[in-house]
């Protein structure tokens, strides 16, 4: 699990082909690798990868072919700038929102500009995701954990501080860019737990019950 706060912005170093999936190696820029271990999971822009190979500089990640076809990494090679973020800790703060690291689609961005000292993204999600967005709650975008702003059908609108464009990819996004998306849990968790509603009410619990003891009327 995650949280949505990029820790460092790393770079692709080699891609490398190895019966039919790829291993990335893959600098950490200003990540701190001291405790990281070997089986650990770090996420590169928003998809969880596992530690294979690594030093105090670099690490190495097999990426298999459904993720390949899944996720931007479809289209990364040497020299592309990912959000990197090691996984949670039973101490760390959980500044975002939880985060599985499992990519849903991608988005693509449609158009940004600036507001005062901030940004404006407007970008345009999967069909098929767009139910799960909405205006205020949680959205995953290359990784990070961002609030939506607006929605309008299958395109959501975010507000992009400096700190967040300084300190991740984000500065680099025009309008085209491809991004990996996860949406938040919850949503996913409450559709699935609707389409399981029995035909009759299982609980006790009525609005004669509730009246009876003050809490309806």
């Amino acid at each position: 699990m995650f949280t949505g706060i990029i820790e460092a912005v790393g770079r692709i170093q080699s891609v490398q082909d190895i019966g039919g999936d790829k291993r990335f190696t893959i600098a950490v820029g200003k990540l701190d690798m001291s405790d990281v271990a070997l089986g650990d999971s770090i996420a590169c822009n928003g998809v969880c990868l596992t530690v294979v190979d690594m030093n105090s500089d670099t690490f190495v990640a097999d990426v298999s072919g459904e993720t390949i076809g899944l996720t931007g990494f479809r289209n990364y090679g040497s020299g592309q700038a990912l959000n990197l973020e090691k996984a949670l800790t039973p101490t760390s703060r959980l500044g975002g929102h939880l985060v599985s690291g499992h990519v849903d689609g991608i988005g693509v961005v449609k158009k940004r500009w600036q507001d005062a000292r901030s940004w404006r993204f407007i970008i345009e999600a999967p069909q098929d995701l767009a139910r799960y967005i909405a205006h205020k709650g949680s959205i995953t975008v290359d990784g990070i954990s961002l609030t939506v702003n607006r929605v309008d059908g299958i395109q959501f609108e975010l507000n992009i501080v400096p700190h967040t464009l300084a300190e991740t990819i984000m500065e680099g996004y025009q309008a085209g860019t491809e991004v990996n998306l996860e949406v938040d849990q919850i949503a996913r968790y409450l559709e699935r737990l609707l389409m399981f509603q029995p035909s009759e009410p299982t609980s006790r619990l009525t609005a004669e019950k509730l009246a009876e003891f003050g809490f309806h009327k």
